[in-house]
């Protein structure tokens, strides 16, 4: 207990004396929204920190260009921390406002908090190097930087090119309305778009010459809305028509695209489920006389939680607790919160059950008219899923993982909204940042620290992977694909 007070009180002094700075950090990467692999001034400011910490850098990994690993020390163990920093279009927002009010009509925002996501892994990376130095603690301390989260998998890619192959242990978080663990499995999926090629013509006076691409996505649109009942309930499908063939409508549309999104709590069944998605399209493309072509676009893993890792990172959890907010806080975020919905509310409050059975669902209920949380959440392994997906899912199936959620929002925001941005540039949002950083950083000194935990982490990984092995679901020669 006293070793891990120790720990507890470096981290909070070296976190607290960097606030300032990696507060100005993540502004800077809100003030810059890059969306997937197109993360150029993000990437490059979190690097170049980084490197000037005393980090050796390698860019460009994985054939991404704003991909890169810092890393810190030499030989075993190799701790990683991950950060994302990629942000997502048509989420252009004013910062601390309580109204919906675009910077850029139609431009991007951080709406999940990825700008608070990668700057609180490097100011854990920063403060585990401090600690390393002080203690003369052998081993490595690594920042993976990891574009693409936002329908690019980046970290996926990362796995396929290798680069997790000599990783020990694995660490993030997640921007919420809470502070508690990600506890929960989530769903793979598998991203791909399919193009149709007809035959344009006069739409009134040669219709019959005509071979319609636009009818052949609506028909496989039509088809794969049928599907839905005879999937599993788990299961979700999503897409977006991305080329709609033009704005003539005296015009046969000759070309049309449409992008699908497939995910299920098992890669297997979002692969079965695909590829009925794949006949769907192919059987379009035979009712208009078109051709079809897909171009497979990414995929990730489910996450699975390493249960181990997890239980020592709520430690770390409990111990930092909750942020301290002033008045200015607290009213800044009421009027965020007189902008949900009940059901935006309700939305949030189930997540935040899901993670921890029945003491959770006594826990959400008593944030129901709060605007900030004050206190943790209780932490209980369970099966639930949280229905989204993240590419730490494919890391967590090849070393042990372990995620937790800290809060940086108003209770009850919805992820991927306008509300989330206009909170991502706040003192709120800054003090669930540094919150994740200490325990991030913490966690990571326990596993240099204890190596007989390290080794249970692992054991309960490969019992993992003995009952079903991993197979990296993007196939070789699959390049990451920046937004269009």
């Amino acid at each position: 207990m006293a070793a891990q007070q120790n720990i507890v009180n470096f981290i909070s002094d070296f976190i607290d004396n960097q606030q300032p700075a990696l507060a100005q950090i993540s502004d800077a990467i809100w003030d810059h929204p890059e969306t997937r692999f197109a993360e150029s001034f993000s990437s490059a400011l979190l690097a170049d920190k980084l490197e000037a910490s005393g980090f050796a850098v390698e860019r460009g990994v994985g054939g991404m260009e704003t991909a890169f690993i810092a890393s810190f020390g030499s030989g075993k163990p190799v701790i990683a921390l991950l950060g994302e920093f990629d942000a997502l279009a048509g989420l252009s927002q004013k910062a601390g406002c309580d109204t919906a009010q675009p910077l850029v009509e139609n431009g991007n925002g951080h709406g999940c908090g990825h700008n608070l996501l990668g700057t609180a892994a490097l100011g854990g990376a920063l403060a585990v190097k401090a600690w390393m130095e002080r203690e003369n603690i052998q081993g490595t301390v690594r920042f993976y930087g990891c574009p693409g989260e936002e329908g690019g998998s980046g970290k996926t890619f990362m796995v396929r090119e290798g680069l997790f192959d000599d990783v020990d242990a694995a660490l993030t978080w997640h921007p919420e309305t809470y502070s508690g663990m990600f506890s929960n499995q989530t769903l793979a999926n598998i991203q791909a778009s399919f193009s149709f090629k007809g035959v344009s013509s006069h739409a009134a006076a040669a219709p019959h010459l005509g071979r319609s691409a636009l009818d052949a996505v609506t028909l496989m649109n039509t088809g794969s809305n049928f599907l839905r009942e005879h999937i599993i309930q788990e299961a979700r499908l999503h897409y977006a028509i991305t080329n709609a063939g033009g704005i003539s409508p005296n015009v046969v549309q000759a070309d049309a695209e449409v992008l699908y999104l497939v995910r299920a709590p098992q890669m297997d069944q979002a692969q079965g489920i695909f590829d009925r998605v794949v006949d769907i399209a192919k059987g379009a493309a035979l009712m208009t006389g078109t051709t079809m072509s897909m171009r497979f676009d990414k995929a990730c893993t489910n996450y699975v939680p390493n249960r181990t890792l997890e239980s020592t990172m709520y430690q770390y959890v409990k111990a930092f607790g909750a942020p301290q907010y002033t008045a200015e806080d607290q009213a800044f975020a009421a009027s965020i919160h007189a902008t949900l919905t009940e059901q935006d509310i309700d939305n949030n409050l189930l997540n935040i059950s899901r993670t921890s059975g029945a003491e959770g669902m006594a826990f959400a209920e008593t944030l129901r008219t709060s605007a900030l949380t004050d206190a943790v959440a209780p932490y209980a392994p369970n099966n639930n899923i949280l229905y989204g997906s993240t590419d730490v899912g494919d890391v967590s199936w090849l070393v042990p993982t372990a995620q937790c959620f800290s809060p940086c929002f108003a209770v009850g925001s919805p992820l991927h909204t306008w509300q989330i941005v206009s909170q991502g540039r706040t003192s709120i949002a800054h003090k669930g940042m540094c919150l994740a950083a200490k325990v991030m950083s913490s966690t990571a000194i326990e596993l240099f620290t204890q190596p007989d935990l390290l080794a249970a982490c692992q054991k309960e990984r490969d019992a993992l992977r003995e009952r079903r092995p991993y197979h990296c679901p993007i196939p070789a020669g699959v390049k990451p694909s920046p937004l269009k």
